[in-house]
Formats: structure tokens, sequence, C-alpha cells
């Protein structure tokens, strides 16, 4: 049976979308699993050192560049990646959905949050790999560097907000706001770890690649399930 035209050429393009979104996040996992090898045999080694130096004042590696208010905006960027601002952003996009009446929505975000933080603490843990001891760290630190956690976990909230956002709006122009915001944070979040000299380069771009790859297929698993009526469709917003 032939589908109408008018129904159609939307179809079509929501699989072709589809099929992009589904490269993307395939192409951040080889990512991923690239960089790891590529850290597991010590090829980033001197990338990770030089990057690491160059946020240094020369001859002292106890000093970032930029003097006293720089390292006071990248502390204040790190925290956006912490456990205490990500839960309390998280619970307010919820508590907004609830609101809305997109209680389906609220509990598949916070178990798409709660699932891109236990692999990020399972990947810390697989990997084991040391904190940078080339420099002072700028933040206290407790757990392994690779991935990082901070980075990954910007990647994975912000990534998946702007995505559950996103499906509330009908304009693109909206729908691309939510992205971009979502990705500036990520990435001075990331940026943010490496001048304060508690992760290497690596540990960041690793965190990204599978953050990014999970907040993309959570918005594959969100279209399927909003499919299939398990979730609220896209633009379904009750007022």
């Amino acid at each position: 049976m032939r589908l109408p035209t008018f129904l159609s050429a939307p179809i079509a393009r929501l699989e072709i979308a589809t099929l992009i979104v589904l490269l993307i996040c395939t192409g951040a996992l080889w990512a991923f699993v690239e960089i790891a090898s590529e850290m597991a045999e010590g090829e980033f080694h001197a990338f990770d050192e030089a990057i690491l130096m160059a946020l240094r004042t020369p001859g002292d590696p106890t000093d970032p560049i930029g003097g006293h208010t720089i390292e006071v905006m990248m502390r204040d960027l790190t925290a956006l990646g912490g456990v205490t601002i990500i839960t309390l952003i998280t619970s307010a996009v919820v508590i907004y959905l609830l609101l809305i009446r997109q209680a389906h929505s609220a509990l598949f975000l916070t178990l798409a949050i709660i699932g891109g933080a236990l692999v990020s603490t399972v990947a810390k843990g697989f990997f084991g790999r040391p904190r940078p001891d080339l420099v002072p760290h700028g933040v206290e630190v407790v757990t392994a560097s690779f991935p990082s956690g901070h980075s990954m976990m910007s990647a994975v909230t912000y990534l998946t907000l702007a995505v559950m956002l996103a499906r509330l709006e009908t304009r693109a122009r909206l729908k691309a706001f939510h992205i971009i915001v979502a990705a500036l944070v990520t990435v001075l979040v990331g940026l943010s770890r490496v001048y304060l000299g508690v992760h290497w380069p690596s540990d960041v771009l690793a965190g990204w690649t599978l953050g990014a790859a999970w907040a993309l297929g959570v918005s594959l698993v969100a279209r399927f399930l909003a499919q299939r009526g398990k979730i609220e469709p896209e633009g379904a917003v009750e007022h």
C-alpha cells in the first residue's frame, strides 16, 4: 500500500534524519574506541604533554596562562560538569516536563542521565588511567582520569536535555538553539578540565565522544518510543 504524497515526503525526511543521527552516533563510538586504543598504547603521550604545557607559563608549570581571573572562570565552568550542578539542572528539566504533562518523557530523561552516569563510572574503573602529574591540579580530584567524567557527563546531560527539550519545539531554529547551547557548554567544561590540569586532553576527547554517542543514542531511542506511543510525540505539548 502506497502512502499519500503529502505523507510520504515527511516520512522520507524523518528516515533520512534517523539515518544521519545513527551514522554520527556510530562515528562517535568508533572515535572513542580509537582514542582508548591509542591511549592504552601510549600514542597520546606527546600530544597530551604538549597541550598541558602550552597552557602554562613558560618555565613555570605551576602558573596557568591568563592569570588569576581566567583560572577562576575555569573553575566556575568546570563546576557545570559536576554532580551537584548536573543534578540540579536535570531535576529542573524533569520538573518542567512533569508540569507540561510529559511524564513519560520525564521518566525517560531521568533513566537516560542515570544510565550515562553508570557508563562513565564503569569506563573510568575499566581504564584506570592516572591523573596528569606534570602540573598542579586546579581543583580536587579523586577518581581515575580516562575518560573525563566531567566532559562525558556534560555531553550526556546537556546534549540529552537539549534533545528532549528540542522535541517540544516545532520550529527548527529553536531546536538548533537547544543543541548549540548544550554543545557549547560541553566544550567549555572539557576545556576547563585540561586548563586546570586535572585531565589529559585525550581524556576529554574520549569523554566528549562517548558522551555524544550516548546522547545521540538517546535521541534515537526517544524517536523509536514515540513512534510506538511509549513516550509523548514530538511537539505534543499540553498547556
